[in-house]
């Protein structure tokens, strides 16, 4: 299983090798972020999930890879270290919602 330091490090490669670092601002990868989402969510406009997920998981899994990619490159250009983003992240929701409070429920925190 490939870590996601090799996988950042294989993402700036592909990006170094095109000299494509000029064009990966912060402002311009939180962009590409939001309109590769958007790609991921017209996927499943005026389908069920179901029908989504089973006419177009190949185009997802595209789409997807696009997301992530910007995202590791907005990770890189900001120095934040995505695994400690990702823990932190999940500790600040483990006392937002906590599992008896939040097990089986979709409510916001606020409403718990």
């Amino acid at each position: 299983m490939i870590e996601i330091k090799d996988l950042i490090d294989k993402v700036i490669q592909f990006r170094d090798d095109r000299d494509w670092q000029q064009f990966h601002n912060a402002k311009d990868l939180a962009l590409s972020l939001s309109l590769e989402a958007s790609e991921l969510l017209e996927l499943f406009q005026w389908k069920t999930s179901e029908e989504a997920v089973e006419q177009n998981l190949e185009k997802m899994k595209d789409e997807l890879a696009d997301i992530v990619t910007y995202a590791l490159l907005f990770a890189n250009e900001t120095g934040i270290d995505i695994t400690s983003a990702v823990n932190e992240k999940l500790e600040k929701n483990d006392k937002k919602y906590p599992v008896e409070k939040a097990y089986g429920v979709s409510k916001k925190y606020t409403e718990l």
